[in-house]
Formats: C-alpha cells, structure tokens, sequence
C-alpha cells in the first residue's frame, strides 16, 4: 500500500484542504455577518481562527514527529476542523458570542496541520532525488488554494448563502480525509512508544530553528516577508478604491498576486535545483520590497504590475524555504518545524495587517512604504544571523 501512494493523491489532498482552510475565514466573516448582524462578530472570529495557530502549530507538529502513522492524526486534526468549522455555524446567532468565538479559537488550533502539517510529510511519499521538483509543486498548493478560496466562498455565499459557504468549506476539509488517512508510514520508526516527553520534544525543536543558522535565517527572513505580505494585504481595499476605481476590485490585486506566484513557482519546478534555496529566500524579500515600493506610485497599470511582481517573490520564497526546511531538519523533528514555522508566518501576517490597517486610513503611501522597508529588512536579516556557528554536515547537502 505504502507504494502505491502517489505524488498526485498527497497533492490533491492537499490543495482540498487548503482551499478549504482559506475558503474558511471568508465564509466565516459573511456567515456571521448574515446571521448575527455583527461586523465586529464577525472580525472577531476571524482573528480567533487565526491567531490561535501560533500555539496549536508546536504542540501538532510534536505529536505529528511521535507519531508512527502521522497520516492517521492528520486526517483526525482535518475532522476536527471541519466539525469545529460546523458547530461555529450552528452557534451563531444562538451561542453567546464569546463562546463562539472560543470555539473558533480551539478550531484554530488545528490550523497547522493544514499547512505545515502535510508538508512535512512529503520525503515519506517521493524519494530524495524527485525531492526538489515535489517540494515546489506543494508550494504551488497555497498559491492555488489561496487564489480558489476566497473566490469559491464569494460565489457561494452570493449564490447559495454565507452558511452554505460554511458547509461548503467544511466538505472540501473532509474531502482530504483519504489523501491524509493512507500517508505512507515514516520510515524506520520504531512502533515502541516515545522515550521523551512531548515538552522535551518542543524544546528541542525550538532549539534546532532558532540555532541551526539556515533555519534561523530562512525562518526570521520568511516571518518578516510574511509582515509585509499581510500589510499590503490590509492595504488592498483602500488601494482597490483610490486606484481602480472601486474597493471591491481590490480582489483582483490579490489574484493577480496569487496567479503569479502560481507561474513563477511552476517556471521553478522546471529548473528546481537552478538557485539554491538559501539564495532565493533572501532575493524572493528583495523582490517583494520593491515591488511595495512600486505600488506606491498609485497609477492602476504600475499598481497591477506590482502586485504580480509581488507574486513573482512570495511563490519562490515559500518554495525555497520548504526546501531548507526538508535538507535542514532532523527527522524526528520535522513536523513540529514545518508547523512552528507556519504557526510563526501566519501570527506575522495577522500583526502585519492589524498594524498596516490604522497606518493606511492614515497615509496609504506610508503604509506601503512601511511595508517596503519591513522587506528589506527580512532580507537584511537574512546576513544578520551569524552562520558561522556549527552547522551539521546534513546542512551543506546539495540545495533543494
């Protein structure tokens, strides 16, 4: 069974589940506004979902690395969202609302396992050589879940019902269940039960990101990266309305974002060991930077091009940190590695649109000048980390 698992069933598991968790937070916000009336309800939930990953990824990357058969706990951690997704949508506009928004904050937990959590399980289903080009095509999961989400949840919502939206989202969770449920087994562990805690294991795991300098370099780098994405992501309506014409046509930037992204990790796929990893992450800051600073400029044609050149840095950088991720961590930790990491990237968006959100109603072009130089700073910070401290001989294996 372990090998009749395909490279194409991990990845169509995968974009399910994450089209799912972005077609969520959206679904959310217009279910709670349609059923409770409440817009502050409604961000509420949103930033309960959201911001509880930084404490739930750890602990299920931990239990994930514990675990003989990860696939097994994935597909409960997917089962558990999607119910957690459904009693939300029951409790709204019958629970009180702190409790719904507690609940959303529990579902939330198992955000990780979504993202980091399946990725880290790709050496198990491809062999080290095919390694490279698998890497970059479940880099390209999120940029298709992230493109189809948002939009399957507008369309549904304005067809069918925000509830509906829900629902729908919860099913594409679960429809990942078979892709998660028969993840091949990891390879050479023992079925005798662990013979450390899990709170040791986190210790080590946090102690191998922050002191392996690769991983310390490519994880501060690709946090901040992920601060200034989330600032121009909260400077998108007002953009979309001084610019295009229209708040609402502020989408469209995020899709051109998303498209190219798309291209340039499948231009990358192609050629997956042509620039080392290590090289693209602090390039891909540099290119995001400059393209921040050209949607400064505030004319509708240089906008667009911005933001498909931010597009052009996100996929890459996101592809290149996989891969230091896969030849940095040590197999017993890598679970919790990808899901700390994605825990860590996702708390820095939501800070980088809660800050950017006062600033923009302020001054747009602060803002994104703010957001620019919040790049520049992840690629500085790239060199800022020292790399002559001991790095294992595993760290200096061929990029990819």
């Amino acid at each position: 069974m372990e090998r009749r698992y395909s490279l194409c069933f991990y990845l169509a598991g995968a974009v399910a589940a994450r089209a799912g968790d972005e077609m969520s937070g959206p679904s959310l916000m217009l279910a709670a506004f349609a059923l409770a009336g409440s817009a502050v309800e409604a961000s509420s939930l949103l930033a309960g979902i959201t911001i509880a990953a930084a404490v739930g990824g750890p602990v299920i990357g931990a239990l994930l690395d514990r675990a003989v058969r990860p696939g097994r706990l994935l597909a409960g951690a997917l089962v558990l969202y999607a119910a957690g997704l459904g009693v939300i949508l029951a409790g709204l506009d019958r629970l009180p609302v702190g409790v719904t928004i507690l609940i959303a904050v529990v579902t939330g937990l198992l955000g990780p396992a979504l993202s980091g959590g399946w990725t880290a399980q790709l050496p198990c289903v491809v062999p080290g050589d095919r390694l490279p080009r698998a890497n970059t095509l479940d880099a390209m999961t999120f940029g298709m879940a992230s493109l189809a989400g948002p939009a399957l949840a507008g369309t549904v919502a304005e067809t069918l019902g925000a509830p509906t939206a829900v629902v729908v989202a919860a099913v594409l969770i679960g429809s990942a269940l078979p892709a998660a449920w028969m993840l091949p087994a990891r390879p050479g562990r023992a079925r005798g039960a662990p013979t450390t805690s899990v709170v040791s294991d986190l210790a080590a795991g946090l102690r191998v990101l922050a002191t392996r300098p690769p991983l310390a370099r490519a994880t501060l780098t690709s946090v901040l990266s992920c601060a200034a994405q989330g600032m121009l992501t909260a400077c998108i309506p007002l953009l979309g309305e001084r610019v295009l014409g229209g708040a609402d046509r502020g989408a469209v930037l995020l899709s051109c974002t998303a498209i190219s992204a798309l291209v340039a990790n499948a231009v990358l796929a192609r050629f997956p060991r042509s620039v080392a990893p290590d090289t693209v992450i602090w390039a891909s800051a540099l290119i995001q930077a400059a393209a921040l600073a050209l949607a400064i400029w505030g004319q509708p044609v240089v906008l667009i091009v911005a933001v498909l050149v931010a597009g052009i840095g996100e996929g890459p950088q996101l592809a290149a940190l996989f891969a230091v991720r896969h030849r940095e961590a040590p197999e017993r930790l890598r679970g919790q590695i990808f899901t700390t990491g994605a825990s860590l990237k996702i708390t820095a968006f939501a800070l980088g649109a809660a800050v950017a959100g006062p600033v923009a109603t302020w001054s747009l072009p602060g803002a994104l000048a703010f957001a620019a130089s919040l790049a520049v700073l992840a690629a500085l910070g790239f060199f800022a980390v020292p790399s002559a401290s001991a790095t294992p001989s595993g760290g200096r294996a061929a990029p990819g």
